[in-house]
This record gives structure tokens, sequence and C-alpha cells, in this order.
């Protein structure tokens, strides 16, 4: 039975080749994302480990507010120059340096506009000299106020050179310096890790980049010869107590390392994700194929029934068949996967200005490749399997294929499943749960969905397809092509199924996505007066800034109501984590966002109603607020405003400010006098902010214009990655069709012997074929539009008040699925016209 199953294999390489693509490609996306996590993780290990190697042990002080990765950069707190003193008089200790790294110097370049940053920090440093990781290139160090040094990467990015005058952005406004040295490092290295670099002289690196003189962000500390850097560690965190974090080199590598690889692993989880749904897409596929081959194979099935096989080994020879395509599927996918994870990690490395570890294979990759490959192949041919061991011996021999049996069962099982899927939906976005339960009830119930309506899809498969056959029968061709499309419910709607789950998934992301973009645009219209706005993109964990200047300038030009600066942060409030607001006016702000309010004292702060009912918070409550920066400070509540009546939820008085992070203004409100054209103040406000290269002015529907375009972004991202899906979608319609051509040689040959011709022959399969893609892809629409408007609805409260329908989008939905159905109607239409006719004919 191996042996004869075995034959059976290779006589239809055709088969085989068709049946294993889209295993290999769900594989291969699985495989590819262990690969490009694993080459970014010896990355950044390798990066951390170089960045910390000269580091024997480093002291800081333990930061006022401990903020994640996806809340944004922690801010360093002083150490006063009197620690390095102290450290300098512990035993053991050779030598100690203050050292100023903070992230936070944006260098102008020659151009004008700001070096942006897509991950690697841009470090105010001070400078204390080469060692032996660092390597001077060119000119000196700095060492009068005006000067200053970057490495070779900043310059070459700012196209800088020696004796340039160069203007930097840091906690202060623009400053410009003269460029005095360029260096690199060891190797021949440009950066460690793609980093932005700029030295200053010690003072001007204290005030400009901590905000206080006599400071240090950290102390590296030298052990001499014969004391490990474990053992130094723990002397000077014995002398200086529990407020500072003393840690070794190593320490701090494998530390900064752990927190990369907790965004790679969120990175890796989309990835996966995707590959999922690649591989759900598949399983119709697979499905589909070994049903079409237990059709064409009935005679010898039946054949092998009758020497004496039993049902298990008929259903032994399927899965048999399912283990092998699984296999060589894994394998090609593994390989396919390394070679689509190595580019996307070159492709990372070039966004990041990275140097890439070299490309490995790690074992996740491989085990995730084999049982993948071979768990999805063998669940889509169990039902295949099933059916063919109930083929009766002598009855299956007279009967060329299977009948096809009522869908009776089916129907019910599939509204069963699709009840339970609408169930889980709708428990998931309308009930209150607590931890991840909400998310995995959404996710679920969008899985067993999707498998309802595929189970439901035989039934509505033959009146939707007739009814769209029908723009096609004007023609003999057209007439036949409908009437095939039609013959086997089945069959078109497990095709259709795959093709529905990508353009679903598309669908509902698009009506999220744009529903959130109008209740957006809504939003600003409604609740910000304001008609100019300042403001830029962050393309960092720091926010843009500009001069608080350009508030005061702003306000005495001729037409303007009120203009207001915004500053912005993360504090701890009674203990805590909160991202909070603050102005100098609260009463200015509000007049010129919109509304009004008092103004606030130094001790008090204005929450919105619900902010207080979250955390039952009454006028008169005192809380407690840690900042950035300084002493805990403790407020009361003074004024409670309704929800988006002012910018955030929590406002702080301008007292505040000093202790924040950032301590120049993020956004501006300017609102102009009735009557008064936009047009003839706002070129005055880009004036103003023409020193501020990090942010631009502009009226109030360009600023919703631009941040709604920010989903359009997230729309085209999840349109690429779910392009995998729909790609192995469109290959079972060409799977299906080539399997259907191989199955109706004879009557192929019996339609060219009557007459129809080769021209004629190719239509009839391309409209087989576009008629099944169109049927997919409009059960996409409908079914997408539907949980796009479900979970648009379920987040009504939390801002998304409009529900639009991409009317557009979907028709261009449609139009695509009719071209992919010509495209994957090329290769069998070509086949069945090139059929011998008396050979055709023959044929059994």
């Amino acid at each position: 039975m191996l042996r004869a199953t075995l034959k059976s294999l290779l006589a239809r390489k055709l088969r085989l080749i068709l049946s294993g693509l889209a295993v290999v490609l769900g594989v291969m996306f699985v495989s590819g994302s262990f690969v490009v996590t694993d080459t970014l993780n010896r990355t950044f290990d390798s990066i951390f480990a170089d960045a910390f190697g000269a580091t024997d042990v480093s002291v800081s002080a333990k930061p006022k507010i401990e903020v994640s990765e996806m809340e944004g950069e922690e801010v360093a707190t002083p150490l006063p120059a009197s620690a390095v003193d102290k450290i300098k008089t512990i035993s053991g200790v050779r030598a100690a340096t203050g050292r100023i790294d903070v992230d936070g110097a944006r260098v102008i370049g020659s151009d004008g506009k700001v070096l942006t940053s897509q991950g690697p920090p841009r470090l105010g440093e001070n400078w204390t000299g080469t060692d032996s990781l660092m390597e001077l290139r060119s000119g000196r160090g700095p060492s009068a106020a005006g000067e200053i040094a970057v490495n070779a990467n900043t310059a070459e990015l700012a196209g800088l050179k020696l004796g340039d005058t160069v203007s930097v952005l840091t906690l202060e406004p623009k400053k410009q310096f003269t460029l005095v040295g360029i260096w690199g490092y060891t190797g021949g290295r440009d950066s460690i890790g793609g980093v932005q670099e700029v030295a200053f002289t010690t003072p001007v690196a204290q005030q400009l980049m901590l905000g206080q003189a006599d400071s240090f962000s950290s102390v590296t500390v030298e052990a001499p010869d014969g004391v490990t850097p474990a053992a130094l560690r723990d002397r000077v965190a014995a002398a200086l107590g529990a407020d500072y974090e003393v840690k070794t080199g190593e320490q701090l590598a494998e530390e900064s390392a752990d927190s990369i690889q907790a965004g790679l692993a969120f990175f890796n989880q989309i990835l996966l994700g995707f590959a999922g749904v690649a591989l759900f897409v598949g399983i119709f596929l697979i499905l589909n194929t070994f049903s079409i081959i237990v059709a064409q194979r009935t005679k010898e099935l039946a054949l092998l029934r009758a020497m004496g096989a039993s049902r298990r080994q008929v259903i032994g020879s399927v899965l048999v068949e399912a283990v092998m395509i699984g296999l060589i599927a894994a394998v090609l996918g593994l390989a396919a996967g390394v070679g689509a994870g190595a580019g996307l990690a070159a492709l990372f490395g070039s966004f990041a200005d990275l140097t890439l570890a070299s490309i490995g294979v790690p074992l996740s990759a491989v085990i995730s490749a084999f049982v993948v490959g071979l768990v999805v192949t063998v669940v889509a041919a169990v039902l295949p399997a099933l059916r063919a061991s109930r083929i009766a011996p002598v009855a299956a021999m007279q009967e060329v294929s299977i009948p096809d049996r009522p869908l009776t069962k089916l129907s019910v099982f599939g509204g069963a499943v699709l009840s339970a899927g609408a169930a889980m939906l709708g428990t998931g976005l309308f009930a209150d749960l607590s931890g991840n339960a909400t998310l995995w009830l959404i996710l679920g119930g969008v899985l067993v969905s999707f498998i309802g309506v595929a189970l439901l899809t035989p039934l509505i498969s033959k009146p939707v397809i007739s009814l769209l056959g029908r723009l096609f029968s004007w023609s003999l061709p057209g007439r036949l092509g409908r009437l095939n499309s039609g013959r086997n419910p089945r069959r078109t709607a497990i095709t259709a199924a795959a093709l529905m789950v990508g353009i679903a998934l598309v669908t509902g992301v698009t009506v999220v996505m744009d529903s959130a973009k109008s209740s957006l645009k809504a939003q600003v219209a409604e609740t910000i007066k304001a008609q100019i706005l300042i403001s830029g993109d962050q393309t960092s964990s720091r926010p843009p800034t500009f001069d608080p200047a350009v508030i005061d300038k702003a306000t005495a030009l001729p037409g303007v109501r009120a203009a207001a600066g915004l500053w912005s942060d993360m504090v701890m409030i009674d203990g805590k984590t909160a991202y909070v607001t603050a102005a100098k006016d609260l009463s200015v702000l509000a007049e010129a966002y919109g509304t009004t309010a008092a103004p606030l004292t130094d001790n008090q702060i204005a929450v919105d109603q619900a902010k207080a009912d979250e955390q039952h918070w009454t006028v008169g409550r005192t809380v407690t607020i840690q900042g950035a920066r300084g002493d805990p400070h403790t407020y009361t509540v003074s004024q409670i405003f309704a929800e988006n009546a002012l910018p955030g939820s929590v406002v702080l008085p301008n007292a505040a400010i000093k202790d924040f992070g950032v301590t120049q203004p993020s956004f501006g409100f300017v609102r102009l006098d009735d009557g008064v054209a936009v047009s003839s103040v706002l070129p005055q406000v880009k004036q103003l902010v023409a020193d501020s290269p990090e942010v631009t002015a502009t009226d109030s529907a360009t600023f919703a214009n631009d941040q709604a375009a920010q989903f359009d972004q997230v729309i085209t991202m999840i349109q690429i990655l779910l392009g995998l899906a729909i790609l192995i979608a469109v290959l079972g319609v060409v799977n299906t069709l080539a399997l259907s051509v191989l199955e109706r040689t004879r009557e192929l040959g019996l339609l060219r012997a009557v007459g129809l011709g080769r021209a004629q022959t190719m239509r009839m399969i391309t409209v087989e074929a576009v008629v099944i893609s169109v049927f997919g892809a409009l059960l996409g629409v409908v079914v997408g539009a539907g949980i796009g408007t479900a979970v648009t609805r379920a987040l009504k409260n939390d801002g998304i008040t409009e529900l639009i329908l991409p009317w557009g989008r979907m028709g261009t939905y449609l139009a695509l699925a009719a071209l992919v159905g010509v495209v994957a109607a090329v290769v069998p239409a070509i086949r069945a016209a090139r059929l011998n006719v008396l050979g055709a004919i023959a044929h059994d």
C-alpha cells in the first residue's frame, strides 16, 4: 500500500507542486519570522556588548519615574558632581569619570532639517577623550563653550565637515556651535548601532542635556588590576547606598539587550499572527486539492478496496501523501524563510542604520517549519481521507467521480459555528472583561466566524454564482463558464472562502481605520477652536518641541485672540505612571482651545470628568505627583472639566514644567479674532517657528488631515502583510482550475469536438475563474464590513463615533478580484486549449 501511494504521488508531479505551494509560503512566513528576530537579537547583543565593553562599573541615580519601552524614554536623574569625588575615595577604585549620555541632542543638517532617527537615540555627551573603543578621525575634542564634536555617522547624515557652523536642539532652543572634531570606532565603524552623537564641553553638556550645573548622568568606574568588575560593583554599591544603581558593563549590556528583545518579541508575534492567517487560508487550498484528488482517484481507490485494502489503509494512503507533501513543503518553506528573514533583517538594518549580525537559523525556525508544514497539511487532508475511505469498491468503480452530497447537515453545522463565533466576538467587544480575555475572545470570535461563514458558503454559492455568472452569459463560453463554476458548490465554496479570509480582514481593518479617521477629523473640528496649530511628527521617543518664546510672539500678532503652548510628560500620580499636560496659564490655554477655565495656582491641577470618575477624585482631593526631575509635590484638584474640553486628562500648572523631562512645549494653539482670515496670520506664525525645524504651523483642517493620514499607513502595512494570504488564495484558484481541467479532460475534448474553439475554451475557463474570484471577494467584503462595523460600534466610547464604509476601496477589491481571476485562469486556460481532441475524448 505504501509503494502504491508513493508511485501515485510521483506520477502526478504537478499535483504535488500545487498542493505544497501554499504550505511552502505559510512555512516561509513562520520560519522567516524567527530568522529575522534571531538575527536582530544577536545584532543588538553585539551592539550593547561593544557599547559597554570598555565599562567595568557604571553608577547612576535611580530614575524618579520608571517607564516601559512602549511608554517612552526614561529620563536620567542627575548625579551631583560630589558623587564622583566620593566614588574616587572608595577602596579599589582606580579612576572615576563623570559622564553625560542623554538622548535628545538633535542636529540640524546642512539642508536645514533636523536629523531624524527611527530607533537609535540621538545622544548629547560631554567630551572625555578617546578610549580603547573610540578613535578620533579628524580634528580634536571640544575645549570651548561654542565647540562640538560629532561621530562620523552624524557628520555623514548631516553633511558636515570640520569648521562648519552647526545648529543643535537640546533642552533649550536652537544653539549654534563650531564643529572641531569627528570621531569613529574601532573596526572602521562610524557609530555603534546607528546612534547619532554630539559631544560638548562638560559645562555646556550639563546645561543643555541635564538642565543643571555640576551634575552627570552617570559615573564610569575603572577597576584596578586584580579586582573583578563584580567585586568593584559590590564595593561601590555598599559605599553609596540604596539611592544609586551600580552595575557592571556586562549587566548593562544584558539589560539593554533584554529591553530590545521584548520589543522584538512583540514584532515577532505580529509576524506570526499574519503567518497564521496565511496558513489558515492555506488549509482551504490543501483541503480543496485533496478533495479533487480523491475525486479523480475514485476508480484507483475503489480498485484498491476491491483488492483487499481496508478503510484504514485507504485513509493511511491519503495521509501518507499529505505527510510527504508536508515534509517537502517544510524543507522548501524553511529555505525560503531563511531568505525572507535575511531580506527583512537587511531592510530593518538599512532603515535603522545597523550593521547586522550573520544570518542564522535558530532551532525555533526549524521546529516550527516542520511542525507547521506537517500539521497544516495533515489536518487539511483528514476530511478528504475519510471521504476516500467511504468509497464502495464495486459501485465506485462504475462511477467517474463521487456524487456531491446534500448540504443540509453542513449548513446547519455552519450556522451553529457562525453563531458561536458571533457570540464570542460580541462578548469580547461589548463585555467588560479583565486581562487578555477580551483580546483572545475577539481573535477567537473572528476565527470561528470565518470557519462558520466558510461552512455556509456552499449553501449560498449556487444562487450568488448564478447571479454573478449572468454578467458573462452573453456568449456561449460565458454560459458554460457560469455553469461550470456552480456545478460543484463545495469545491467552489472552499476556493472562494480562501480569498474571502484575506479580503474580509483587509476590509474590516479599512472600515475601522476610515471610521477612526472620520471621527478624528470631526473631533478636531468640534473641540479645537484654534484655527492655527503648531506641531511636528514624532519620530523618536522624544516629542518635537519649539521655543516657548514663539507663543509670546504669536500672542502679539494682530488678529490673534489667544495663543498657548502645551507641555506633556509621563509622571507618577500617587505611585502610578500617568500621562499629563501642563500650561503656563490654563485660562489662556482654554481660550485658545475653545473653552473656558480658571487659572491654576502652583499647587492646583485640573482633571477631566472621565479621569475623576476613574480615580474617584472630587474637587479638593489632594494627589502626590512625581515628575521626571525634582521632588514629589502635592497638588489639589481645583477643577473638573468635561471630557475633551481641554487637551489631556490631567493638566498641571506652569510651576510643574521645570520638573518635566522635556521643558519646551510640543504643541501650540493659536486662536484668531472673529472675522480674521487664517491666510493673513498663518504665514506670520510659520515665520515664528522657522528657527524650530522640528515643528510647523498649519491650519486646523490640514492638521486633522495629517493626523488622519497615519491611519492610511496602518492600512497599507496590513494590506502588505495580508498580501501573502491573498496570494495563497489566488494559488487556490489556479490549483482548483488546473485540477478541474485534468478532471474534465474528456468533457473538454467532447466540447472541442463539437465545435468549441481554442479561444472559446480559454474564455470559458477564464469566466469560471473570474466568477469564483469575484464571489470570494464579494463574500469577503460583506463579512469584513460586518466585522468592521461591529468593532467600530464597540469602540464608540473610545472616540470612534462615526461609521464609515469605504465603498471606493471595497469596489476596488472587487475589481482586483476580477483581475485576479483573469490572471489565475491563464495557465489552466492555455492547458485546456492545447488538449489533443482525440486523446482527450479517449481519456479515462
